[in-house]
């Protein structure tokens, strides 16, 4: 099982909706996370997309140096760059990392972002788009000359300038819940990326993609997106749920909704399914809390409890096939000191313990069976105030 973290590079905050405990993304403040993810035994760490974030090509490259082992799953958006120089750029992060580069193919599910990135496709063209992107992909990072004449991609002579001594392998990760979705995921993705969703519908999700890449002649590994609250026992951790969103007002549920309406994308549509923007019973499934969604595009579900009721769900969703979990918090650096102090003792990572290095999260003591316990939560808060920016639709 791979943990991932997440950077938000729109902004970060102890509340939703709020003024008040919100954090800009200043450099100063991501790098304490990659930092930390860096010495907590996550994989790496998601960086989001949209207009509402920092470039995350910029950020991840200015973090690359002050970190060891993290990787960088960072967007490339077709339609917006090409595949030319989006493959170069991949390839190039990848070197200059060490091979810590990830790529999180990101199609886009809100026309009115889209046509101010200038972008004016519907849904189904968006991934006819993707689908021609993803063609000429693999064959640029290998090397060859490439020509492509699409409808919506035309190269002549194509090729990058690869070092086959680097030997590069970019995997790509990738979510969509249409038909349309599916099918570029089945055909061309190294990793399908789905939102925290019920595990029997995740799982009829996962049966979908799985069944058509087998048609195609391909396998397809599978993760989640989703956010996670985990303290030392139930209660606690609700009450930090149910605090996250008491400055939530209903005008700002119904905005939120009414953006979420304008989009076409079937996995924010599913999200929204989950609650319906009202505030009744938020807890969609069993430890599955779906209070996020309210107000947040993109990944709207928490799952939320202790450390061994957490670990069991994590592994329930691991028997559909899940091995990558991308997580997050609010806010994320203390959240991720919980996360790996916490639950990681009881999960079954893939960590490098070759140097026998562990999470650098306070003090741990290894027990007879090998595993590790928490001794001391180490807690770093920074207070910085300044107004929030509008809340982005790519993000994820």
């Amino acid at each position: 099982m791979e943990i991932f973290w997440y950077l938000p590079t729109h902004g970060d905050g102890r509340y939703l909706a709020a003024e008040k405990g919100h954090r800009p993304a200043t450099y100063f403040y991501l790098k304490q996370i990659a930092e930390a993810v860096d010495g907590l035994g996550f994989a790496g760490a998601l960086l989001p997309t949209g207009r509402s974030c920092e470039d995350a090509w910029v950020v991840a490259c200015s973090l690359v140096p002050l970190t060891r082992r993290m990787k960088f799953l960072v967007a490339v958006r077709p339609g917006l760059v090409s595949p030319t120089v989006a493959a170069r750029m991949a390839l190039t992060l990848d070197k200059i990392s060490g091979g810590r580069c990830l790529i999180n193919v990101v199609t886009g599910g809100d026309p009115v972002e889209l046509a101010g990135e200038g972008l004016h496709l519907d849904h189904d063209e968006r991934y006819r788009l993707t689908d021609e992107f993803l063609t000429v992909w693999k064959p640029l990072l290998d090397g060859r000359e490439v020509e492509f004449q699409g409808r919506y991609i035309r190269l002549s002579g194509g090729r990058l300038l690869v070092d086959h001594e680097h030997k590069p392998k970019v995997p790509l990760y990738f979510g969509g819940s249409s038909d349309a979705g599916i099918e570029v995921a089945a055909k061309h993705v190294d990793l399908y990326l789905t939102w925290g969703e019920p595990p029997q519908q995740a799982a009829e999700k996962i049966a979908r993609v799985r069944a058509r890449a087998a048609a195609l002649g391909r396998t397809v590994r599978f993760g989640m997106r989703l956010h996670i609250i985990v303290r030392e026992t139930e209660r606690m951790a609700w009450a930090v749920a149910q605090d996250l969103i008491k400055y939530v007002s209903e005008d700002a549920i119904a905005i939120a909704q009414q953006n979420f309406a304008r989009m076409d994308s079937v996995g924010q549509r599913r999200m929204v399914q989950l609650h319906r923007g009202k505030r009744g019973d938020l807890e969609v499934s069993p430890n599955l809390w779906a209070g996020i969604g309210l107000v947040r595009g993109g990944a709207g579900t928490a799952l939320v409890g202790d450390p061994r009721t957490l670990s069991r769900r994590l592994e329930e969703y691991a028997d559909l096939g899940i091995d990558t979990f991308v997580l997050s918090g609010y806010p994320g650096l203390e959240e991720a000191y919980y996360v790996a102090e916490l639950l990681f003792p009881l999960l079954p990572l893939n960590r490098d313990t070759e140097r026998g290095e562990l999470p650098a999260a306070g003090r741990f003591l290894e027990d007879r069976r090998g595993t590790h316990r928490r001794v001391r939560m180490k807690r770093v808060v920074q207070k910085v105030f300044e107004p929030r920016r509008e809340a982005g639709s790519d993000r994820t």
